[in-house]
């Protein structure tokens, strides 16, 4: 790939901090659908007895009008689960479409549990977007009920329309060997959109440990996407805070999955023992459209779970 870039590009990409990245020859659904599987099979709930699917769009559908969200349902044997998607947010998507689950729980409290997937999958053989980041394949899923290990207790978000297209993929009369992931101002991405998210990632952080009677010292670990190493940085610098090491070693070995990230990161920091009962963790979502969220997750028996 870095033999294909031009030198400027090829540059900025060594620096990114990524060694490697998964490719697979599946496509998103079934990147998803395998995700699916591994979690229903370790909580033991059977697909049919799902209340709900959450499919988090996929970056580029494999054809126009038909549902890759009912394929999935349709895979999974999901028969009765009202099923979904939820998107446009890029990597912060998976904030909306946990406000749904959570929405759907409260709202129907005999709702069976609402499982979330996501399949991630460059829209093109290019991975490389200049000058964020590598996208890597894979796929994740969250179930959510009322009970379990992992709470999440409070979620925070905001989105400026004013940066809708600052990154696109002009595909219209295109051969998919063309397709390119695009910033349209470079200098609006470096600057005044770095400046905006600092500032909105301070306030939320500050709104949500304030509304859930916590300071910072009540937070054990906090994890981000994984853009690159000057992304963490960034976001260490803007918040004053260390993430967990699980950001960088997965940024290494598998670039960026999308909305996949900050829930990778947090899984690896539960198995290596960073996080452990009774810790609370921050989980910071950036999406260059944009959009920013934050999730309060608690580890331990709570009622109620992803």
């Amino acid at each position: 790939m870095l033999s294909a870039l031009p030198p400027e590009q090829r540059a900025a990409c060594t620096q990114l901090g990524i060694d490697t990245v998964g490719v697979d020859e599946a496509d998103a659904t079934t990147l998803a659908e395998r995700a699916a599987r591994r979690a229903l099979e370790d909580t033991g709930v059977a697909a049919a007895d799902l209340g709900a699917l959450l499919v988090v769009e996929q970056r580029a559908p494999g054809t126009l009008l038909s549902s890759e969200a009912t394929r999935l349902q349709e895979l999974l044997g999901a028969t009765d689960a009202l099923t979904f998607t939820v998107g446009g947010l890029g990597c912060v998507s998976v904030t909306p479409a946990l406000l749904t689950a959570r929405g759907l729980l409260a709202a129907d409290p005999e709702l069976g549990p609402v499982l979330v997937a996501h399949g991630s999958k460059p829209v093109s053989e290019h991975r490389y977007r200049h000058p964020v980041t590598v996208n890597g394949d894979g796929g994740q899923a969250l179930l959510l009920g009322r009970e379990g290990r992992i709470r999440v207790r409070d979620q925070v978000q905001e989105t400026d329309g004013r940066y809708w297209d600052l990154f696109h993929v002009d595909y219209r009369d295109r051969h998919p060997s063309q397709w390119r992931e695009e910033c349209t101002d470079r200098r609006t991405y470096s600057f005044r959109l770095a400046v905006e998210t600092r500032n909105r990632l301070r306030s939320l952080l500050d709104r949500l440990l304030r509304r859930n009677g916590l300071t910072r010292a009540d937070i054990r670990g906090f994890v981000s996407q994984n853009l690159s190493v000057g992304g963490h940085t960034f976001t260490e610098e803007s918040l004053d805070l260390a993430l967990l090491p699980s950001c960088r070693e997965n940024l290494r070995t598998h670039g960026h999955l999308g909305p996949n990230d900050v829930f990778l990161n947090l899984w690896s920091a539960l198995e290596d023992g960073r996080l452990s009962d009774g810790d609370h963790a921050v989980l910071i979502n950036v999406s260059p459209v944009a959009a920013w969220s934050l999730l309060l997750v608690q580890i331990g028996p709570q009622e109620s779970t992803a």
